[in-house]
């Protein structure tokens, strides 16, 4: 990540949570809603798939939050969890879980009614929800802004990194103001906003780096080896390289560089899908490195091309298949894929052998593997 090179290249994939509940052998109501349920499944599985590294993308819990509870039942093979408010979480089994309102529906929040002054961070994986003004758990009061993050909110952090004893490199990750505005507002109210209120999008946009700086720099305070901003809805899917540039570009860079100034810490960008035509915009922000690179047909990163164009500056991790290759694939095909992966982005270190988005919930363990056996036999440096 900092551009020096290893004895070998590295290896570290982001699990899906459905993987977790599947894999772990812990209940997934546990993973989802307890501080050591997520934090001993990330260790479990890091040690069964030999990863150098752990992604902790669920904030710490609430030690409360089972007091919450009326009741728990089993509906359609899920688990339903009611809670003395009304509300209710609905756990699948390989998914992730829901939190619906007393009328049976997820909260969205209008992008009319949004207030850039009442935004700070939108915590999407919150117990609670989603929530406009955010608050936490199940509380009434909205968040001060001056306190906005609970202590327990690194929690998951601590005990992974006191788990693991400094052998593997662990991360935090934050979510970009842009993924929290759409995801607050909804996809469709949210890309509409950018051509019918751009001025307002701004505003909001600006208004959620604060939060976002300070909670990586929070995650760099409790001892986080690097930051990662989930940016997923950034690519070609959704918008086009100028509103990348517009609405995505100097959000992030505020975080980096709001980050960075704070903590000699590898902040890094992960984004989905198809980012080819964005590659040297991405670098602009001042990210240090670019993860997922999704190759065709999930997305369009030549991975040696990638590596000529923005590999001198920044670190690259990802580039292998998580639906065709992992999912569906055979451990010969991993095998072919990370050797083809190895061969074009190892050269002079900076890669990072990795799937390009998560592991998805049902691709068999056997298939994981195969990913740090081939970098143990093909990815040392002389």
């Amino acid at each position: 990540m900092r551009r020096r090179r290893p004895d070998r290249v590295p290896v570290m994939c982001q699990l899906s949570l459905g993987h977790y509940f599947l894999n772990s052998g812990l209940p997934e109501t546990d993973i989802w809603h307890s501080t050591e349920g997520f934090g001993e499944a990330l260790v479990r599985l890091q040690e069964r798939y030999g990863f150098d590294g752990i992604l902790v993308n669920l904030p710490g819990r609430d030690p409360d939050w089972r007091s919450h509870i009326e009741r728990v039942e089993e509906r359609a093979g899920k688990k339903v969890i009611r809670w003395r408010n009304g509300w209710s979480t609905e756990c699948p089994p390989d998914d992730n879980p829901h939190v619906l309102r007393a009328d049976g529906r997820e909260f969205r929040a209008r992008f009319d009614e949004v207030d850039p002054d009442l935004l700070y961070y939108i915590e999407p994986h919150d117990l609670g929800g989603l929530k406009y003004p955010h608050s936490w758990g199940f509380a009434e009061e909205r968040a001060d802004f001056n306190s906005f993050f609970p202590p327990w909110h690194y929690d998951t952090v601590d005990h992974v990194i006191r788990r693991t004893k400094g052998a593997v490199s662990v991360h935090g990750e934050v979510f970009s103001p842009f993924s929290q505005l759409l995801e607050l507002v909804g996809y469709v109210e949210g890309l509409t906003a950018l051509v019918l209120d751009p001025a307002k999008a701004r505003a909001c946009l600006k208004a959620l780096v604060r939060g976002t700086v300070e909670l990586g720099s929070g995650l760099a305070e409790h001892g986080v080896d690097a930051v990662l901003i989930s940016s997923a809805f950034a690519g070609g899917g959704f918008i086009s390289p100028r509103q990348y540039e517009e609405f995505v570009l100097p959000y992030e860079k505020a975080v980096v560089t709001g980050v960075k100034a704070r903590f000699d810490i590898p902040v890094y960008t992960h984004t989905c899908g198809r980012i080819g035509d964005r590659l040297e915009l991405m670098a602009a922000t001042g990210t240090d490195g670019i993860d997922t690179m999704d190759p065709p047909p999930l997305g369009d990163v030549d991975l040696a091309e990638a590596k000529a164009r923005v590999g001198g500056g920044l670190f690259l991790k990802g580039n292998i298949d998580p639906v065709n290759v992992i999912l569906n694939g055979t451990p010969d095909k991993v095998r072919d894929a990370a050797r083809r992966c190895l061969e074009a982005a190892m050269a002079g270190g900076g890669y990072i052998l990795s799937t390009a988005c998560s592991v998805p919930p049902h691709a068999p363990p056997e298939n994981i593997v195969v990913l740090r056996e081939t970098a143990e036999a093909f990815g040392r440096y002389q």
